[in-house]
């Protein structure tokens, strides 16, 4: 298994853990100021807070969501190509979607204007697209009779 692809995928996890440290770091204390008591109603949700908070206090949490959303295809995409032997461009594929979403990240918790964040997310579609295709053919055509016994 080649380490090298699982890499990004480590990263992104640790980015995922950082941004919802820093949703917590933002809400928590926009809760506070807001006079929300978190437990005066059972069963609340994040989505709860829509218009209660101002909405920049929102974008982390909504970029939080995006990063248990689409990535969920990106790791066991990373995973199927360590385990079929993935090539330098699966790794720089890899690393380009990893980037681009960290860049998104941060655009959409701190600027938040459409047309940019919309353009990272295309692109770092693209690239997952092409792993995703990558790893299909690696596994469609791969030679059953080339793995060891």
């Amino acid at each position: 298994m080649q380490a090298q692809i699982l890499a990004p995928a480590a990263v992104l996890v640790v980015w995922s853990l950082i941004m919802l440290f820093w949703m917590a770091g933002v809400r928590l204390p926009a809760l506070k100021k807001a006079g929300i008591d978190l437990g005066a109603r059972p069963g609340g949700r994040g989505q709860d807070l829509e218009g209660a908070v101002e909405p920049r206090i929102n974008w982390p949490a909504h970029n939080y969501s995006h990063l248990m959303e689409q990535p969920t295809v990106f790791y066991p995409t990373v995973v199927i190509l360590a385990i079929m032997g993935a090539g330098a461009i699966d790794v720089t594929l890899a690393w380009v979607y990893v980037v681009l979403r960290i860049v998104h990240s941060i655009w959409q918790a701190t600027v938040n204007k459409v047309p940019v964040r919309f353009l990272l997310f295309l692109v770092s579609s693209l690239a997952l697209l092409t792993l995703a295709v990558r790893a299909a053919m690696a596994t469609l055509f791969a030679d059953p009779s080339a793995l060891p016994v």
